[in-house]
């Protein structure tokens, strides 16, 4: 039976937030977009088919279509990761990424109940040291160039906690940046979220004794069980083939 997260529907100031949360996205893209046409990096018919697909995945959100990915199993690990994170720029790439670490840490630690919260839940207002804590490891994840978790990352390392921020990969550098002007830089590890999920993948195959597709299955089915007890978008639910 699925569990699902007892609401009475969404409020009116929620669905509002939400929208303007869509928005922002969409206004991100198209800013990428114009950036990407200035660089002479589309010509008519490709950028034909890029709003194409941006209005389809649209459609798709509205109607609460999972995100449906085909894995070829001649890629790699690190491109059906790539693949998945991409396709979940126009839906909510911080909810998927919050998710999936979650469901990649569960998988990896079986024994030990991950954490559960909402993707935009914050650290502060739920007195959490990160957003994933783990013993004397604090994971934080972050759609940005962590400059909301810097600050947490320090209070980590002051009580004694190992802080590892994992952030987008075209955001490394900027993390890595900030980390260095307060000053934690060498005490805290930035890492991809794209090569932090590919590498467990990989470390659990080996360790398990099986192909990368069942690990990426496994991840992805309690990605999705986490995703059904504390989310009411069920559109960003992942089916793969």
């Amino acid at each position: 039976m699925q569990r699902h997260r007892n609401v009475k529907g969404p409020t009116v100031e929620a669905a509002r937030s939400w929208t303007r949360y869509q928005l922002e996205i969409a206004r991100a893209r198209v800013e990428s977009l114009d950036q990407e046409i200035l660089e002479g990096r589309w010509n008519v018919q490709e950028l034909r088919d890029e709003l194409a697909r941006m209005i389809s995945d649209k459609e798709d959100w509205l109607a609460g279509t999972p995100l449906k990915l085909q894995c070829d199993r001649q890629q790699s690990p690190a491109t059906w990761v790539d693949s998945i994170l991409v396709a979940a720029v126009l839906r909510s790439f911080g909810v998927v990424a919050w998710h999936l670490v979650g469901a990649a840490l569960q998988q990896r630690h079986p024994g030990i109940a991950i954490p559960n919260n909402p993707g935009h839940a914050a650290d502060a207002q739920t007195g959490r040291s990160g957003d994933f804590p783990l013993k004397n490891i604090s994971y934080h994840v972050t759609a940005t160039d962590g400059k909301e978790a810097t600050e947490r990352c320090r209070q980590n390392i002051e009580a004694g906690v190992h802080p590892v921020l994992l952030v987008p990969r075209r955001y490394l550098e900027n993390a890595r940046a900030r980390a260095d002007v307060v000053g934690i830089l060498p005490r805290v590890s930035v890492l991809a979220i794209e090569d932090f999920v590919t590498k467990n993948i990989i470390e659990m195959s080996t360790n398990q004794q099986q192909d990368f597709f069942s690990t990426l299955k496994a991840i992805i089915d309690e990605y999705n069980r986490r995703l059904e007890q504390v989310e009411t978008d069920m559109s960003l639910k992942i089916e793969l083939s």
